[in-house]
């Protein structure tokens, strides 16, 4: 299925919605399979060079604008109060993203909760701000994507915390496998990154980034200076924090590891600035390891949390992106490794379907069920790759009783049978189903955490870089699987999704959990279009927005101006 043939070069003649979309990401994969080439044969003048040909091309900057105006931050604007709603908004924009005379504005401070009940600074760029940084960091990507550690897993393209998980498993599971644990934390990583560190050693234009790095904040009105740390809402911010990070897990193999025959069992798994490092003592955490970490750190300018950095045991286990893992005693001997929910996530979970319920008393029973159901399709899809049974079935019961308040304070003055009867039906061998029938007739029936079935996740091979041409078929193979498990029981997308081959039907790229997808009716239902397979297709979100404003009509080989 292919997209129409519209321009993609600049022209003042080119609106948003008449860019060819597959045309942009083309040539802008290009270039990025171009700079990872000329970064592993060390070529950084060449490096450099492909950079600025992507960050002064139409087409990088069309993408930027898309991904800045189709994210959730959209609507939120910088200190300049402004937003790109409109076509023409966006159109202006791509055309506005030039270096030259380019200066940032502050960053607008707002503060959100933590976990411990403190608040987290984030800062906001403006639009045009966000735009920059996205462009830049396609350029910079690829880079990232060539020298980043085999073992970091977050904020980095197509992996997850999953990932992460399955190699604290390799790396703990076996009867051989290290019993130590050193937990590292760094303190306010974002906050405190030696900007001097980062503008040597960041391979990307040294003007624009350091004119990012000292913008300044406003905070109440007032503008405070930057002298260290990258702005935490910055699209950008998470590469330079990760790049910032990257050799740590080479510099311990090196300098403690050296050789697979040493015995001392040091591996590193991080994600984002959370990481664990085993070793076969406490000793050679203590004395060799942390000291190495905190060296390493010292020079960018972070530094270790004292409360949150402890060394454990494995049989103590320890809790890593919101999982418990530990080797539990079997007979005064270590038995088997388990990642389990860990306690304080699941406390989590639990309050937030508990504020959802009780903050919609008096919500019709389907609309409560709309609610709940991608809360609780998130949490469980989660965590199915832990030992979760056990803790589904207690949150299938908390929901319920929850369910039950709901339920019988609507009805004060009516039975127990009376209110069962109301809102949960038998389905099958279940009795207590909560489900209803909308004034259409359409079933809402509620998800149980005990349907989601367990699956053993496989982790992505550590040197996957997917700028490089020669993995595109594992990674395609990888999405297909992955988008199979996400897609289960939801089985109306997920037939779309494997006859279009996983792209979307207007530009041809693939739709993943990443892009999003709109189920498009090709006749609609309002033109009297029956809603059946047929009459449906996949479609990106900016994609299906772009057929409606170009009144284009989507067909199998691709779509057509309607007459």
């Amino acid at each position: 299925m292919n997209a129409g043939t519209s321009a993609c070069a600049p022209s003042h003649g080119v609106n948003w919605h008449g860019i060819d979309w597959s045309l942009a990401t083309k040539q802008v994969r290009r270039l990025q399979a171009r700079i990872v080439k000329a970064t592993q044969e060390g070529r950084w003048g060449k490096v450099n060079s492909l950079q600025h040909l992507l960050t002064h091309s139409y087409s990088g900057k069309a993408l930027a604008v898309r991904r800045v105006t189709s994210n959730q931050g959209k609507n939120t604007p910088g200190v300049d109060g402004a937003t790109w709603n409109s076509p023409a908004d966006k159109t202006q924009a791509v055309l506005s993203l030039r270096r030259r005379g380019y200066q940032p504005l502050p960053l607008k401070r707002v503060y959100i909760p933590k976990k411990n009940g403190k608040k987290r600074p984030l800062g906001i760029p403006t639009m045009k701000d966000r735009a920059m940084q996205a462009l830049y960091k396609l350029a910079l990507e690829p880079v990232a994507e060539t020298t980043a550690d085999p073992n970091s897993y977050g904020f980095r393209p197509e992996r997850s915390t999953a990932d992460a998980a399955e190699a604290c498993f390799t790396a703990l599971a076996t009867k051989r496998s290290a019993e130590w644990v050193f937990e590292g934390d760094i303190k306010g990583c974002f906050d405190n990154i030696g900007h001097d560190w980062l503008i040597a050693n960041i391979p990307m234009d040294k003007a624009i980034l350091r004119k990012w790095l000292k913008a300044g904040f406003m905070d109440k009105g007032t503008l405070f200076p930057t002298e260290a740390g990258t702005p935490q809402g910055g699209i950008i911010s998470p590469t330079l924090a990760n790049m910032a990070l990257d050799g740590l897990e080479v510099l311990l193999r090196e300098d403690v590891q050296r050789n697979r025959w040493s015995g001392k069992k040091v591996n590193m798994v991080r994600y984002a600035d959370d990481f664990i490092i085993t070793g076969n003592s406490k000793e050679l955490l203590e004395k060799e390891v942390k000291p190495l970490v905190e060296q390493f750190l010292s020079e960018r300018g972070l530094t270790l949390s004292p409360e949150k950095t402890k060394i454990t045991h494995i049989r103590d286990g320890f809790n890593f992106l919101g999982w418990n893992m530990r080797k539990y005693e079997k007979e005064g001997k270590q038995g088997k490794y388990l990642q389990k929910p860990a306690k304080d996530n699941v406390g989590a979970f639990r309050s937030k379907v508990a504020g959802i319920i009780k903050g919609n008393k008096t919500a019709k029973q389907e609309n409560l069920i709309a609610l709940l159901n991608p809360v609780i399709r998130g949490w469980g899809n989660y965590h199915q790759h832990a030992v979760a049974n056990e803790t589904y079935s207690s949150m299938d019961h908390a929901l319920w009783e929850l369910l039950w308040q709901w339920a019988t304070r609507r009805h004060p003055n009516k039975g127990s049978q009376w209110i069962k009867d109301k809102y949960f039906q038998s389905r099958g061998s279940r009795s207590w189903v909560f489900t209803c029938k909308d004034e259409n007739g359409k079933e809402w029936m509620l998800l149980k955490l005990s349907d989601t079935k367990i699956v053993r996740h496989v982790k992505i091979k550590g040197e996957v870089n997917p700028f490089d041409p020669k993995w595109d078929t594992y990674r395609e193979d990888r999405l297909a699987k992955h988008m199979a498990l996400s897609l289960k029981g939801r089985n109306k997308l997920l037939r779309h999704w494997k006859e279009q081959n996983g792209n979307c039907a207007i530009c041809s790229e693939k739709i993943t959990r990443e892009t999003g997808w709109h189920l498009h009716h090709i006749i609609r239902t309002t033109d009297g279009g029956p809603d059946i397979h047929r009459n449906r297709v996949l479609l990106h979100p900016n994609c299906h927005n772009q057929v409606h404003s170009r009144k284009l009509k989507v067909v199998t080989t691709g779509f057509r101006k309607e007459s």
